[in-house]
């Protein structure tokens, strides 16, 4: 795919091929799944070795919208620290999602090796740096956390995160052995790959105009074709729009954006030498991460401005030499961003919005290893296990009331950042 068309460098650099081919005819399976993102991709492999016919209806191309678009990092945990999650789920539920969630890499570094998916796959842990002396005691809480749960992280200090990131500008960081980098659709397409080899089938280019129930049957109606289900699994998350009503408005869209430099070369040797990904403690968190091909990938919370050469651009090269100032010219190869669902306590929902239609949203951010981990137990809830043995209880769908007020705030905030930081 040209440069031009793709919607990331992952498209562009991906090993794995794209799978493009629109439905043909009418269909009738056990599940029809909205969306070819991590999560309908889940639900679909996971189905189908479960001998599920399931069927996946993608509007445009596998990974099109978030699942091609993120840094992609393998993170264990959610946004929230773990002792939160507790609070907020109750020390049940809670405590038992953080011990899935915490096993989540693991599992996809194992579907990774099964599947032999072609996804620059690099399992050297994560890195959440300290921007300021309070981050880094947000980080000494969350290592206290995570430490008494039994997880694998080290809290660093400001000369080992520099060793290990090759700049001095941080007060420490969080090393999580858990986790991990992957070419994020990379890894979409091999799990599109498997769930087609298991017998699932996958439609692309083929927008879902509306969802109807005739009896215990869903059908599902699309530009090309209708597929009638008994279970339905809207897998679009922060890509969801009108198909469902009050869905949309459960959560609050930001963007997060991307740049690319070109493959560097020996000047570079010493950034994120062990081939960790990193992002840090601000309020508007910028990441870092490099690729197997040698490229720095830095981004922000917000749009791209401008491409390659505009305000973006800008801003990505005075960031990347504030933190390594012995870096040579710099050329940008790609610019892009993608949209994340954020809800207002920062956890995710699992919602029955009628009999045998479910859809998991809010992921925050932590779509690779919550997708995959939902679509596992989506496909298991339809081959019989009750709904209890989900990861956390059914919600009612109710809107996020400051949504209309919270995002263009949010909009605003993270271009002025970008444009004050584009001129230091």
């Amino acid at each position: 795919m040209s440069a031009d068309t793709s919607i990331s460098l992952w498209d562009r650099s991906s090993a794995e091929p794209t799978h493009s081919e629109p439905l043909q005819q009418d269909a009738r399976v056990d599940v029809a799944i909205v969306g070819g993102g991590y999560t309908g991709l889940s639900t679909a492999l996971h189905g189908a070795l479960k001998g599920l016919s399931c069927h996946v209806l993608e509007a445009e191309e596998i990974g099109h919208g978030g699942s091609g678009r993120n840094v992609g990092l393998v993170n264990a945990g959610l946004w929230l620290p773990p002792q939160e999650v507790e609070h907020l789920l109750g020390q049940r539920h809670g405590a038992a999602l953080v011990r899935e969630l915490g096993d989540m890499p693991d599992y996809v570094f194992s579907l990774i090796e099964q599947y032999q998916i072609r996804c620059e796959a690099t399992r050297a842990g994560t890195i959440h740096a300290a921007h300021a002396p309070s981050g880094l005691r947000d980080l000494e809480a969350r290592a206290a956390a995570w430490q008494a749960r039994g997880a694998p992280v080290r809290l660093l200090s400001a000369a080992e995160t520099a060793e290990k990131t090759g700049t001095g500008k941080f007060h420490g960081g969080l090393l999580d052995a858990r986790a991990g980098t992957i070419n994020p659709m990379g890894y979409a397409r091999g799990l599109a790959r498997a769930a087609r080899a298991a017998g699932a089938e996958i439609s692309t280019g083929t927008k879902v105009l509306s969802l109807a129930k005739d009896g215990d049957i869903w059908k599902v109606e699309t530009e090309r074709g209708v597929i009638t289900a008994g279970q339905v699994v809207l897998a679009t998350n922060a890509y969801s729009t009108g198909l469902w009503p009050g869905l949309e408005q459960s959560f609050t869209p930001i963007q997060f954006f991307q740049l690319a430099t070109a493959p560097l070369g020996e000047e570079a040797q010493a950034i994120l030498p062990e081939g960790q990904g990193l992002w840090d403690t601000g309020k508007i968190m910028f990441s870092l991460r490099r690729d197997q091909a040698g490229r720095l990938i830095i981004g922000s919370m917000g749009s791209v401005v401008g491409g390659t050469t505009g305000l973006s651009r800008r801003w990505a090269e005075r960031k990347l030499r504030r933190l390594y100032p012995a870096l040579g010219p710099l050329s940008f190869e790609d610019a892009w961003h993608g949209q994340i669902a954020f809800t207002p306590d920062h956890l995710f929902r699992i919602h029955r919005l009628d009999d045998g239609l479910y859809t998991p949203v809010g992921y925050n951010g932590r779509g690779i290893t919550t997708g995959t981990l939902f679509g596992r137990a989506l496909a298991e809830l339809f081959s019989g296990a009750p709904e209890e043995s989900l990861p956390l209880p059914i919600t009612d769908l109710v809107p996020d009331r400051g949504r209309a007020l919270k995002a263009p705030l949010y909009r605003t905030a993270f271009l002025a950042k970008q444009t004050a930081e584009s001129l230091l």
